[in-house]
């Protein structure tokens, strides 16, 4: 693969406190990765080290185009769209063209390079607009229009779509894959979101505590977590250790994979006994939580019926639904099989 950027032992270090540390890192051109992680993983913080932005101790390499590269080759290099758009006084049309003035380009120059990109997104009709009167997703797709504008040969993306409505969102996601398909550039999406990684990213990286815990084909990372970290990331929230299960390794669900009864039948797949906690109505469905030894299982689905707190019931997974972890936590469990686990290189 001819990675378009990459790092070798990036570290991100604050106050003598390592905030990131990424051994290796290849993303080739015109590929896309998803960086996922939760809230205060340093998912932010990787793309500002790979921009060679910022103020914080940076050490290790940053690649482009296979070459160690400083802030001087990346600022050409690399446009970025941030979680909240950040467009000036003036037009629609005068925000599109702002990149590239800023890099020299003339005013009509500039114009005539960016309205392709407004139309791109649907908002070219707008280009007359005072761009402080727009919506969120108006903004945003100007923004985007803007970064691509410049012909970025790295686009970094630091969660775009967390301020929008669903439809808007799923607007927006559908567009922008559609756009970045036809593009040489390559693009680094932050989010924690495993939906927008489904839809964007061919490959999607794990980050948790500052390290990529999983990297690898988006598919296959979202539906095969590494350890008991990556499960709750990817909402196999119920953890089931072989105390409970019988079984030699951890094991996880998703709470909508749980189904609660109060028989168990044979072929009904893991069962695990218990009581109910709480029954809560979630709208398009029911919530359940049931007391086990295994703590408290999550369970979502429909129904609900004649379940209420105290009451024993058992909660079942298929075999299908069930995923075997790797985990050092001796409080969870012994570690899984890693041989159908994709890690970081």
């Amino acid at each position: 693969m001819t990675s378009r950027i990459g790092c070798r032992d990036l570290r991100v270090v604050v106050r003598g406190r390592e905030l990131l540390h990424v051994d290796r890192l290849d993303v080739a051109a015109g590929a896309v990765l998803a960086v996922l992680g939760p809230n205060g993983a340093g998912k932010s913080t990787l793309l500002r080290a790979l921009a060679r932005l910022g103020r914080h101790h940076v050490s290790g390499e940053v690649l482009l185009d296979g070459s160690p590269a400083g802030p001087r080759e990346m600022r050409p290099a690399v446009a970025a769209v941030l979680q909240r758009p950040i467009l000036r006084r003036g037009t629609v049309t005068a925000n599109a063209a702002a990149g590239l003035r800023l890099r020299g380009v003339g005013r009509s120059d500039a114009v005539r390079r960016s309205v392709p990109w407004l139309d791109a997104f649907g908002v070219g009709h707008l280009g007359e607009r005072d761009a402080r009167t727009l919506s969120g997703g108006e903004a945003q797709r100007v923004a985007l229009a803007r970064a691509l504008a410049v012909a970025p040969r790295v686009l970094l993306l630091d969660e775009p779509f967390a301020g929008l409505d669903a439809t808007t969102r799923t607007d927006l996601l559908a567009d922008l894959r559609a756009v970045l398909d036809g593009l040489d550039t390559t693009t680094v999406l932050v989010t924690h979101d495993r939906y927008e990684a489904r839809a964007l990213a061919a490959e999607t990286a794990l980050l948790v505590g500052g390290r990529i815990r999983q990297l690898g084909p988006t598919e296959h990372v979202l539906d095969r977590p590494a350890d008991a970290d990556c499960a709750r990331l990817l909402g196999y929230t119920n953890l089931l250790p072989p105390a409970v299960t019988g079984r030699l390794a951890l094991l996880a669900a998703r709470p909508e994979a749980c189904r609660v009864s109060t028989e168990h039948r044979d072929g009904d797949g893991l069962a695990v006994m218990g009581t109910v906690r709480r029954v809560v109505p979630l709208g398009g469905g029911t919530r359940v939580d049931v007391d086990t030894p295994a703590g408290i299982l999550a369970c979502l689905g429909p129904g609900g019926e004649g379940l209420e707190p105290g009451r024993a019931v058992v909660v079942t997974v298929a075999e299908a639904d069930v995923r075997v972890l790797v985990d050092d936590d001796p409080a969870l469990g012994t570690r899984g099989d890693p041989a159908d686990i994709v890690h970081s290189g």
